[in-house]
């Protein structure tokens, strides 16, 4: 570079709000978040969550209610997570592919208030299983053959049900692939897939687990044969272009913060969306530090927000959409 002090002086173009608007690279606006909701049984449901404050568990009728307020605000989709008791769970997951299970009866009832905010349903077994496992749990561990059949028949399931996005979280090795020809086959071709690409065995996920209530179920054994290797960022390209391949039309980095530069690497080798998750204990981390009076959680979310984008991330799953949307309006 040119020049030197002081005729190059970097502050003049950040003296006042005017030329700092103008000058701005990142921004961020309602359209790049998408918000998760979880789902409960029953009517007139809203229930805090300990573990994530400001987060409730919603029955469907108040899923409903958060979709138009959401809609409203300029949030293009939801994300929706089922809550299963515990007495309906078994080893195979069975309720994950019931056409009249909690999330297809969500996803009908809040296309039929809300057709135009997009739905996106997560392709896991793991809020189904009473082993808390992403797929069949056999001879000590995830058989990945044995639970494409099953994500491809809840995948099937969700989007019979008018779900827009599936959103393979399990990672199993091909379930992209076999989820796609599935699509194609029985004319879903407009049904996107957003593949969580790059999930990470990662200890951030704790508040979201206690709060499908699959945390004391997974027990001592993790899920490190299947999630990948925190260490590991050039297995995180791999995987994307293998699921680009297979046909996901956007790839997810999670958790997102600590892997900033995992979201950077991924937007430079594919040419699909790239969404970043804001992972409950991100979420739970910034909250209690506001609580503490560390900082103002509202201007920490959005920093944090300008943090994805300028790493490289499309769209972001937090569940702070609501707030900030609000916040930003």
């Amino acid at each position: 570079m040119n020049g030197r002090f002081p005729a190059i002086r970097p502050r003049r173009t950040r003296s006042a709000t005017w030329i700092r608007n103008l000058a701005r690279e990142t921004s961020v606006t309602a359209h790049d978040f998408i918000q998760p909701l979880f789902v409960v049984e029953g009517e007139g449901i809203r229930k805090p969550i300990p573990s994530l404050p400001g987060v409730d568990h919603l029955s469907i009728d108040r899923v409903v209610e958060t979709a138009r307020a959401a809609y409203d605000l300029g949030i293009p989709a939801l994300a929706l997570f089922p809550v299963i008791a515990s007495n309906l769970k078994d080893p195979e997951g069975k309720l994950a592919i019931d056409p009249d299970g909690l999330i297809p009866r969500c996803v009908r009832a809040v296309k039929k208030a809300v057709p135009d905010i997009g739905i996106m349903c997560d392709v896991a077994l793991d809020p189904y299983t009473d082993h808390g496992h992403d797929g069949l749990f056999i001879d000590g561990d995830v058989a990945n053959d044995a639970t494409l059949a099953v994500l491809v028949k809840q995948a099937e399931v969700l989007a019979e049900a008018g779900s827009d996005m599936v959103s393979p979280s399990d990672m199993m090795d091909g379930r992209v692939g076999a989820i796609r020809d599935m699509l194609e086959s029985r004319g879903f071709v407009n049904t996107m897939i957003l593949s969580y690409a790059v999930k990470y065995a990662s200890v951030f996920y704790g508040p979201f687990r206690s709060a499908l209530g699959s945390a004391s179920a997974l027990g001592v054994k993790g899920k490190h044969s299947y999630q990948m290797d925190i260490s590991n960022k050039r297995e995180a390209i791999k995987e994307v272009l293998l699921d680009v391949a297979e046909g996901a039309d956007m790839v997810m980095v999670k958790p997102g913060m600590p892997y900033l530069d995992v979201i950077s690497a991924v937007r430079e080798v594919v040419d699909v969306p790239v969404v970043a998750y804001q992972v409950s204990g991100e979420y739970a981390m910034l909250a209690a530090g506001a609580a503490a009076g560390a900082f103002d959680f509202m201007r920490v979310m959005h920093e944090s927000m300008v943090c994805f984008k300028r790493a490289g991330a499309d769209a972001i799953l937090t569940y702070a959409a609501l707030q900030l949307a609000r916040e930003l309006a």
